[in-house]
């Protein structure tokens, strides 16, 4: 499917606030894609269809899931935000035939993070937390990091989510703790400092 028709049906499976920031997420993508050496279409095409799942009813989502022979673990029952990342792999995968397992991948991950994270799914992780339409207290910091160290920008989203999760009592699902503790490792030695919040997420990502 081209570029034209799947912005043509997330267009009218989307809110018009979600449609824009697929779009951004699907620029931003492709900027992170060209800086470190990723494949820019794959990119473009997760971050366009990242989201493409989340108007969906709770209702909807988990049959997706289930028919697809996803577990559905608690943390994710008990989290819409979480649920539409999975159901957007399904329906990535049902609706517009992607196979390619890289760009499920990062779909299906792009909100919790996971251990051992490939480049791509870094790259849409980071893109849909610093795409331009996003107005979170701290956000210029991680924009000015992504452009520097890619996995250092990813450590910090991590944290962000963590806290933001954290503050409001929440679920944490058990993969973006896996992916916290593998980003850590990479960037072992890192100042404490360097990875500090730059402000309180809202609830707005």
């Amino acid at each position: 499917m081209q570029e034209q028709e799947i912005c043509a049906w997330l267009k009218t499976h989307l809110d018009e606030e979600r449609y824009i920031h697929s779009l951004g997420v699907r620029d931003c993508a492709a900027m992170l894609a060209d800086r470190y050496g990723a494949d820019i279409e794959k990119a473009k095409l997760a971050g366009l269809l990242h989201d493409c799942a989340k108007s969906l009813p709770k209702d909807d989502m988990i049959q997706k899931i289930r028919e697809a022979g996803y577990p559905l673990e608690q943390e994710i029952f008990q989290n819409e935000a979480l649920m539409h990342s999975i159901a957007g792999a399904v329906v990535a995968r049902q609706v517009f035939g992607v196979e390619d397992p890289e760009i499920l991948s990062a779909i299906e991950c792009h909100t919790t993070g996971k251990g051992g994270m490939s480049l791509l799914d870094k790259i849409i992780y980071l893109a849909d937390l610093i795409e331009p339409n996003r107005t979170f207290p701290g956000v210029d910091e991680l924009r000015a990091a992504a452009m520097e160290d890619l996995n250092k920008a990813v450590l910090m989203g991590l944290r962000y989510g963590i806290e933001r999760v954290l503050s409001t009592n929440r679920y944490l699902h058990p993969k973006t703790i896996e992916a916290w503790n593998d980003m850590l490792r990479i960037q072992k030695g890192m100042d404490a400092d360097q990875l500090s919040c730059c402000g309180k997420l809202t609830n707005g990502i």
